[in-house]
C-alpha cells in the first residue's frame, strides 16, 4: 500500500466494503428480492473533514490541514518528511518541473491530496479544491 492508500485508509476510506460483506442478519432467500440491492446503494462519503477536525482538536499541535500537507499528513500520524512527501508526490504523478521547488511540490500535493479523497467519496469543500 503506497502512502495515499496510507491515507485512505487512516480516514476509514474502504471501511464500507468491510460492512457490505459482512451480512447483517440471517436472508431467507425466498423472500429476497433482486430489486431491492441495499447494500451498495447504502455506501455513504466519507466525512473527511469532520475527521480531520477532530484530529486536529485532540491533537496539542495546532496543524492547519486545510492549507499545508505537512500539518495534513502529521495529522493523521503519517511520516511528513521531504523524503515522504517526494515519494507521495511521485505516487501522485506530481509534475517534475514542481519536484525541484518543495513550496511548490507541497502546494501541488496537498491539492492533489484533497482532490483525490473528493474523487474517491470524501466529502471535500469546494473552496479546499480551488
Amino acid at each position: 500500500m503506497g502512502i495515499f492508500g496510507n491515507i485512505l485508509a487512516k480516514l476509514g476510506f474502504g471501511d464500507h466494503k468491510d460492512a457490505a460483506a459482512a451480512p447483517a442478519a440471517p436472508v431467507d432467500v425466498a423472500q429476497a428480492a433482486p430489486a431491492a440491492p441495499a447494500g451498495p446503494v447504502a455506501i455513504s462519503a466519507v466525512d473527511v473533514v469532520a475527521k480531520l477536525e477532530g484530529l486536529a482538536k485532540a491533537n496539542p499541535e495546532k496543524l492547519n490541514w486545510k492549507v499545508s500537507i505537512v500539518d495534513l499528513m502529521k495529522l493523521l500520524g503519517l511520516d511528513s518528511s521531504l523524503t515522504a512527501r517526494k515519494e507521495l508526490a511521485t505516487e501522485l504523478g506530481c509534475p517534475q518541473e514542481k519536484m525541484g521547488d518543495s513550496a511548490q511540490m507541497n502546494m501541488w500535493l496537498h491539492k492533489t491530496v484533497l482532490q483525490k479523497l473528493a474523487d474517491n467519496g470524501g466529502n471535500i469543500p469546494k473552496e479546499l479544491l480551488a
